[in-house]
């Protein structure tokens, strides 16, 4: 009979040859996914502004639009709420109802 010589492999030698199995199936990978691709054009449609607007200030931009709108919503709101106060302590006229003089 022939005799088997096995060597026991210790876990950090089985961890290490996992490591370069994964190492090994993930650069190729890697590799393979470099594109050749360009930046795209602007669309012609568009018009070119002077400079592009940095991160900051299209946030900035953003943050002034909301502001505006929540200013035209809580004056609405306002609004409402007094004329339905005017109309409640009777310092209005009632809705579809004329006034008669």
């Amino acid at each position: 009979m022939s005799k088997l010589n096995s060597e026991v492999i210790s876990r950090r030698k089985a961890l290490s040859l996992l490591g370069l199995a994964t190492l090994g199936l993930t650069v190729p990978t890697t590799v393979l996914t470099v594109s050749d691709a360009e930046a795209q054009q602007a669309a012609p449609g568009t018009a070119p502004s002077t400079a592009p607007e940095t991160g900051t200030e299209r946030r900035q931009g953003r943050r002034t639009g909301r502001t505006r709108r929540r200013t035209g919503r809580r004056e609405a709101r306002r609004k409402g709420r007094e004329e339905r106060g005017e109309l409640r302590r009777g310092g209005g006229a009632e809705k579809g109802s004329v006034d008669k003089k």
